[in-house]
């Protein structure tokens, strides 16, 4: 089956840029997400953390707030904020980072040769989200771009998160038959490998068609969009021993994801905006 991608994981990203720069700002001092608190030593090597990897309590209350941060409703274990965010005290927290495409305000960002670029040199555009897809197609270039996103995961590190969630994992499929599957896997593997040696668990975003790899991956659990709607949640669950957070943006999506699957994972059912509550457009619902 086709990846499925959630409403609002690249629009949403665009429209919270502006709220979340002052955020990014703070903790960032090259556009990469290293700050002061630089955790690598003077020869470029990461100084591994003493922090255990755990993935996030199965069946745990589940809020998503990648579109700003605010208190968590009561009940809620875990929480998915962008890396901008600071983590929810006393919480499981998930930092959000765009790993497989550049945000259109970051494009110019990267190197010219990290873009995917197609036989006439044309970037590669994923149009639903107006995101340059990065070149991951080469062992070379994945370890050019894995350095810059390893500096956002430092960050994520830095401030108290517990894991990752390395978005757009599924980009291949946009990629006009430039990239495949092993590139994505190829290229998660290297964002891993640095998530663990920093203390964090690492998710897979969608994908479902890669939950099989897994293991090969690194992966410690799934953060997946609308998998009642598309009666995807058993592929993950079986692939993921029930360590998945589920969000839904329909009713019908969240009634099929509960009565399939409410007492095994953590669902929540969220506007297509992931609004914070002083919007008119907020929603969160967990039945």
């Amino acid at each position: 089956m086709p990846a499925k991608r959630g409403p609002r994981t690249g629009f949403l990203r665009a429209a919270a840029a502006l709220v979340a720069l002052a955020a990014l700002a703070s903790c960032t001092s090259d556009g990469d997400g290293k700050g002061p608190d630089d955790t690598t030593d003077t020869t470029g090597t990461t100084k591994p953390s003493s922090k255990a990897v755990r993935p996030p309590p199965p069946h745990g209350g589940f809020d998503y707030q990648i579109g700003g941060a605010y208190p968590p409703p009561s009940g809620v274990r875990i929480v998915a904020r962008d890396r901008g965010a600071d983590p929810a005290r006393g919480l499981y927290n998930i930092c959000y980072v765009n790993a497989f495409q550049a945000q259109p305000d970051e494009q110019d960002d990267w190197a010219e040769d990290l873009l995917l670029r197609d036989r006439k040199g044309k970037v590669v555009i994923d149009a639903d989200w107006d995101e340059a897809l990065l070149d991951i197609g080469t062992p070379a270039k994945r370890e050019r771009i894995a350095a810059r996103v390893d500096k956002w995961i430092d960050g994520c590190a830095d401030k108290g998160f517990d894991a990752v969630e390395p978005d757009n994992y599924d980009s291949y499929t946009r990629s006009r038959g430039l990239l495949d599957a092993d590139d994505a896997v190829s290229f998660i593997r290297l964002l891993s490998a640095h998530a663990h040696a920093r203390g964090l668990a690492i998710a897979q975003k969608n994908t479902v068609e890669l939950s099989d790899r897994r293991s090969r991956a690194g992966l410690d659990f799934a953060v997946v969009e609308e998998c009642g709607a598309y009666d995807e949640c058993g592929e993950y669950a079986d692939a993921f021993d029930d360590r998945v957070v589920v969000v839904e943006y329909t009713d019908k999506g969240l009634r099929k994801a509960l009565a399939d699957y409410g007492d095994r994972l953590s669902i929540v059912r969220r506007d297509v905006m992931v609004s914070t509550p002083d919007s008119d457009d907020y929603v969160r619902k967990t039945r």
